[in-house]
């Protein structure tokens, strides 16, 4: 069985203010694309990688990128799923339809090689797949207008992290059917979901953090330079 790593990597990320994409910002010495990417090149599990990208990026040709492991473009599209559906089927070219695809924000450079080995192992068994995610600590409020209208029991509730595993086939399907059915889910778990599937949650690291905010870049920054 297979292991492939898909980076949807077609987003401006408006919220940076920043005049490039976030994923082609620079910390650590290397953009945050780069940082993302060599997490899964590193990785002896990992088969390959699909990068999805916008069809009009000047920015990826420009990257310092090095692997033995097959790297595959693909070109983004308006939305996450739609990015991550194109680079299923460009895997489809290379990979068995039951391998399976681990999807990782491009803005998560600093994933953990446990948390990958971790994932793999507890969910290569599982028959629908699984994500990484960190339960809620904080209370949490719902508002309207920043005001608070309710405080939400945070019994059950997770953050969702990446990557998100599931069988190529399955996933592929899953986002299919939410893209016919003019649905825009957030994350591949969502889509699963959709189609009265159950993935399974493994705990992961609280540090994994995708980078939104300007303020995010010195935290990314800080974890990378203390990381193993």
């Amino acid at each position: 069985m297979k292991y492939w790593g898909v980076i949807p990597a077609a987003g401006t990320g408006s919220r940076m203010e920043a005049d490039i994409p976030k994923q082609y910002l620079k910390i650590a010495g290397k953009t945050i694309l780069e940082h993302t990417l060599s997490r899964f090149f590193q990785h002896p599990d990992i088969t390959g990688v699909v990068v999805a990208i916008a069809a009009d990026d000047p920015y990826w040709e420009q990257l310092n990128l090095s692997s033995d492991q097959l790297l595959i473009k693909a070109r983004g599209g308006a939305e996450r799923c739609h990015s991550v559906l194109s680079a299923l089927k460009a895997l489809e070219k290379v990979a068995d339809q039951k391998d399976w695809v681990l999807v990782h924000d491009a803005a998560r450079p600093c994933l953990r090689n446990e948390d990958i080995d971790k994932l793999i192992s507890e969910v290569s068994g599982h028959e629908v797949g699984g994500l990484l995610a960190a339960p809620v600590r904080d209370t949490m409020k719902r508002a309207t207008d920043n005001l608070v209208t309710e405080t939400v029991d945070r019994t059950g509730l997770w953050h969702a992290l990446t990557p998100q595993m599931f069988r190529l086939s399955d996933l592929k399907s899953a986002l299919e059917n939410t893209i016919q059915n003019k649905l825009i889910v957030t994350d591949e778990a969502q889509a699963m979901e959709l189609m009265n599937k159950r993935p399974l949650l493994i705990e992961g690291h609280v540090d994994n953090i995708k980078i939104t905010r300007p303020q995010d870049l010195a935290l990314a920054t800080h974890y990378l330079e203390n990381m193993k």
